[in-house]
């Protein structure tokens, strides 16, 4: 995942140079343009795992439903079952085979990680630096890279066709490339708020501040 603009060095490259801002601000502006008229979405994914040495990890599908700011509830169904919510104030993270629920505080959970992006506030230049990631497979590329040092990943790419969002890679501090292609988004629906509110099912051990 390479996504600085090429900086030509050749006089002969100069003019191209001078034209560049107009060309990479094309995906920072998609993805602006895609936060500020955003409010909400929902819809369906599919997402693979790529390993650092190449090999291909799980891949998994589901659903999600986020509202900003910091709303959101992410369902895998498949292979295996987990429920990811953030009611705003707080993260919760189910897993049915383990039957343990692990709770954070929304501030510590989110910060510069890809849901800050999709249900996060919508100043992402104070999180991250954006810029222009080409064109590549029909799709114009954002790149997120997350000014904090402490961040879950290291770089994060958004694919737009035209305004609609449509895939996410996100690469982790050690080099393994999360892929997720959105085989349904929906924007802007109307949702029951209920969606984003999580009880702990009973019997299930809950860890963290509850």
């Amino acid at each position: 995942m390479s996504f600085n603009p090429l900086r030509a060095l050749a006089l002969a490259s100069a003019f191209l140079c001078v034209q560049a801002p107009a060309v990479a601000a094309d995906g920072v502006a998609l993805l602006k343009q895609f936060v500020a008229r955003t409010h909400a979405a929902k819809g369906s994914f599919v997402q693979s795992i790529y390993r650092a040495n190449g090999g291909r990890g799980e891949q998994s599908s589901g659903d999600f439903v986020f509202e900003r700011p910091n709303r959101f509830r992410w369902h895998y169904r498949e292979p295996y079952p987990q429920v990811l919510v953030g009611d705003g104030e707080k993260l919760w993270s189910y897993d049915p085979e383990l039957a343990q629920v692990t709770v954070k505080r929304m501030g510590d959970a989110l910060g510069s990680t890809p849901a800050a992006i999709l249900a996060g506030n919508t100043d992402l230049d104070a999180t991250f630096t954006l810029d222009d990631g080409g064109e590549a497979n029909g799709l114009t590329w954002a790149v997120a890279t997350p000014k904090a040092t402490d961040s879950s990943f290291a770089r994060m790419k958004l694919g737009f066709d035209g305004s609609r969002l449509v895939g996410m890679e996100i690469r982790d501090n050690f080099g393994q490339i999360t892929i997720l292609k959105f085989t349904a988004f929906e924007t802007n629906p109307t949702i029951d708020p209920a969606v984003f509110t999580f009880t702990p099912p009973a019997g299930v051990d809950v860890v963290g501040d509850s």
